[in-house]
């Protein structure tokens, strides 16, 4: 079992402590520290970006090919249940609009589920292709991307932002696997035309919302950078990304309150305290989510795990700078999923809903790579598997990510 908490995190500069803690002067908060884990200023994208290098790498996809070829589990039941959802379909139509209007709940819903539904087949299908070389697959993948490409300019509303996250979240991994292992794509550069003009922009700014949807949205803005090779672009989401976790899951060491994300304008104790859902009584792993349900938080728990996965395949490994933050909350979430009384200090009494199947990217990373003691969030990995979709911007994670070494 990996001890202490993460090195790099505790490490931050002195002058950044004392321009935040200046900045959120109010004698209700000063005696906490608000320094962001790490400066916009420090990141580095690659010099060299790698391909396919969005959530999955070609090394990894070889390591899933092998083991479905070779009828090993848990992967090829995975990958049975993948090619057997609509996701997998090689009659399906794409159903793109100009224009994509979401409201809150998506209500209203014009085109928000046919958009998040055809971004996550045209993934679907990428991986159906790599693991079958059935350039069928890889073709119905291509034929979404371009009905897409032509047509979409906007998306309205107020549940906007966090649209464009989720679709803008599938889309690139689907792109990166088609552009960089099939054949011919000849739309491929509209497409990332597409995804610079229509998506970036919306998302690239992050959000004050819940902290989920900054962590959606600023996945979706590191994939697309990839994709783009756009090296700002992928340093203001890593960024984003720095400013975030710290403000999304507390940790003892952050003292007495969580911080907030760098712009939140929550200068007291108060508003801290609302923004966190009303809980007051924080512990390692609890998130700004927690007591608002674990299905919101797990999107959240899933963004995080996403960035990082991409930034190691980029040769950036976040995953140490956020690895305490995240291992705790997985495991903090994951023991009262499995059944773990909730006590009165946490949200009450009780947690609503569950975490999706969303552990096995963050699992495999921490668990299997780094060495963590992860009890918990291993029986809650094991007992969802083969994890599915959540219809929204996750998608086959047992296939891709179960112990997989690459």
């Amino acid at each position: 079992m990996r001890t202490g908490t993460t090195p790099r995190v505790l490490g931050t500069a002195a002058a950044l402590a004392a321009l935040l803690t200046t900045a959120l002067a109010a004698p209700a908060v000063a005696e906490r520290s608000t320094t962001p884990d790490r400066s916009e200023a420090q990141a580095a994208a690659p010099a060299n970006f790698t391909h396919p290098g969005v959530l999955v790498s070609r090394p990894q996809l070889d390591f899933v090919r092998g083991r479905v070829q070779a009828g090993a589990q848990p992967w090829k039941s995975a990958y049975d249940q993948m090619t057997g959802s609509k996701y997998a379909s090689l009659t399906r139509t794409a159903k793109p609009r100009a224009v994509v209007e979401c409201g809150s709940y998506s209500n209203p819903n014009n085109g928000c589920t046919d958009e998040r539904e055809d971004a996550i087949a045209a993934y679907t299908l990428s991986l159906a292709w790599y693991i079958t070389q059935d350039s069928r697959y890889a073709q119905k993948a291509i034929q979404i991307m371009d009905a897409w490409s032509a047509v979409i300019k906007d998306h309205t509303n107020s549940n906007a932002p966090l649209q464009t996250g989720w679709a803008g979240s599938s889309w690139p991994r689907a792109a990166e696997i088609i552009k960089y292992t099939y054949s011919s794509w000849p739309n491929s550069g509209r497409f990332g035309t597409m995804l610079r003009n229509v998506y970036l922009p919306e998302v690239a700014n992050g959000s004050h919302s819940n902290g989920n949807w900054e962590l959606s949205m600023t996945e979706a803005a590191i994939g697309i950078a990839v994709f783009l090779e756009d090296r700002a672009a992928y340093d203001k989401a890593v960024g984003k990304f720095r400013g975030r976790v710290p403000a999304y899951i507390y940790v003892t060491a952050d003292g007495s309150l969580p911080k907030v994300a760098p712009g939140s304008g929550l200068d007291t104790r108060a508003k801290v305290i609302n923004y966190w859902q009303g809980q007051s009584t924080f512990m390692d792993g609890l998130s700004q989510e927690t007591c608002r349900d674990l299905t919101h938080t797990g999107y959240g728990l899933s963004a995080i795990s996403h960035i990082a996965e991409t930034s190691r395949i980029q040769g950036q490994d976040l995953y140490p700078e956020i690895a305490d933050r995240l291992r705790h909350a997985m495991g903090l979430h994951a023991k009262h999923q499995l059944g773990t009384p909730v006590p009165s200090s946490l949200c009450g009494g009780s947690l609503k809903d569950n975490l999706g199947p969303v552990t096995e990217v963050g699992f495999n990373a921490l668990a299997n790579r780094l060495g963590y003691a992860m009890t918990n969030t291993q029986t809650l990995t094991e007992r969802q598997r083969p994890a599915g979709s959540n219809n929204l911007f996750v998608a086959w994670e047992t296939l891709t990510h179960a112990n997989n070494p690459a």
